[in-house]
């Protein structure tokens, strides 16, 4: 593969080219989805059998539906097997992962008076069931177990279902089984792929079905989400990897560079992109990039290649204001601002999972350990999707107490606006109320 970085100049290029740039990866995704509706299907008409066999059939390991489920020694065993510094790392990071995340728990709802006699509030309760996927195809990722539990459990969700492609020999990645043990997760399946986002949503012998499934995937993984959201909610559109830096000629272009490559290395079907109006930081910065991809270690290095040749690269704007347009068309999922006027700059910016401002802050301190969730939308989908939060995993049912103050109070009101919209029986159970065998609704 040819060693280069695309590089865009934003202004010359037509609604089309913009468009293709900004589609990015979503495009995959599309293209992917009639190769995955028959892995789903078969789960979901042969359960453990169809999940046994796409095992081994995309991840080459051969287990017995009594291997699906990770064990009690399993568990102890990955935390005996686990380095004390790692162990030691993991319990740091989670504990800034649940400061932040406390602050999401609701306080129980005041009832508020609306109008005399009439009392109304909410009552947050956690979702029965959730299903957190954990990749693990190009690395294994106990971040993600932490960012998605620790919600989770701060919810108060009964069960926590997780699913998490297995090892070579079968195994599960031990630092995830800490992690996971750690945060409060209640079942464990070696199991990845379409295939768990099938058994998840429909269930099988051994994995009993979840109202929530949340968590980001590959291609495929992202495209059976779609083919189960109408019989799971399916969270947050959580696909391919995705960032975004905006800086001006202030920016530092080894720190720049060093920067873009952190969300590169997830995977080829990544995005990762500089947008500046400095012509001068671009040139750094694609020389910085050029030197040091070739130190990467395989297969990280042909990522990034992939990315800097494909979805990623640099694009050149006229100034930080056009940037920052750009950055709200593309609504990235990882935004880090390197300007000399980081607040300024910030208030331009209305679409992004996550925002970063300064030097200081590369993407990779975000992905593990200040606190707010790594686990963001992409694919375009910031505009309008959150980061994962407590707030996921919880619904909210409205509470209403009416006197018999409040309903003469409102009554009349409903009344009037029932018999305009043609629902007699909506007038009738508040006119006849008091008087039994008097109904005469009106039509």
């Amino acid at each position: 593969m040819d060693l280069k970085v695309n590089v865009y100049v934003w202004g010359d290029l037509s609604p089309e080219e913009r468009r293709k740039l900004l589609s990015r990866s979503e495009e995959d995704i599309a293209r992917v989805e009639e190769a995955v509706r028959p892995v789903v299907e078969a789960v979901r008409t042969e359960g453990d059998a169809a999940l046994l066999r796409f095992t081994r059939q995309f991840d080459g390991v051969v287990l017995s539906p009594d291997r699906l489920r990770v064990t009690e020694e399993e568990f102890k065993a990955a935390e005996e097997a686990l380095p004390e510094e790692i162990r030691e790392s993991l319990d740091y990071v989670i504990e800034n992962v649940e400061r932040f995340h406390r602050t999401q728990v609701p306080e129980p709802s005041p009832m508020v008076e609306v109008r005399p006699g009439v009392m109304a509030g909410e009552r947050a309760t956690p979702v029965p069931s959730c299903g957190l996927y954990v990749p693990r195809g190009r690395g294994s990722f106990p971040s993600m177990v932490y960012m998605l539990a620790v919600p989770a459990r701060l919810a108060g969700v009964p069960r926590v279902v997780m699913v998490t492609p297995p090892e070579k020999d079968g195994s599960v990645n031990p630092a995830c089984l800490y992690a996971a043990r750690r945060c409060g997760v209640h079942e464990v399946y070696r199991v990845g792929g379409a295939q768990a986002i099938a058994a998840l949503a429909y269930g099988t012998e051994s994995i009993a079905p979840v109202s929530m499934i949340t968590g980001p995937g590959s291609a495929y993984v992202t495209a059976a989400k779609r083919l189960v959201a109408h019989v799971v909610h399916t969270g947050l559109p959580a696909g391919p990897s995705e960032s975004v830096i905006l800086a001006d000629e202030s920016a530092d272009p080894w720190k720049v560079a060093l920067d873009l490559l952190v969300e590169a290395e997830h995977g080829a079907d990544s995005a990762a992109l500089l947008v500046t109006p400095s012509r001068e930081l671009a040139g750094q910065v694609e020389a910085h990039l050029l030197s040091c991809i070739p130190r990467l270690p395989s297969p990280r290095r042909e990522f990034v290649q992939a990315v800097f040749s494909g979805y990623g690269g640099i694009i050149l704007v006229d100034s930080i204001e056009e940037g920052a347009e750009v950055v709200n068309e593309w609504a990235p999922e990882h935004l880090q601002l390197r300007t000399s006027d980081l607040f300024a700059t910030l208030k331009l910016i209305r679409n992004a999972g996550e925002i970063l401002l300064g030097e200081h802050l590369p993407f990779s301190l975000a992905n593990y350990a200040t606190g707010p969730n790594a686990v963001l939308p992409t694919g375009r989908k910031a505009k309008v999707f959150s980061p994962v939060s407590v707030r996921d995993f919880l619904k909210f049912s409205s509470v209403i107490h009416v006197s018999e103050e409040g309903l003469a109070e409102l009554g009349p009101h409903v009344v009037r606006l029932a018999e305009y919209e043609g629902f007699p029986a909506h007038a009738a159970a508040i006119v006849h109320r008091d008087t039994p065998g008097s109904y005469s609704p009106r039509g």
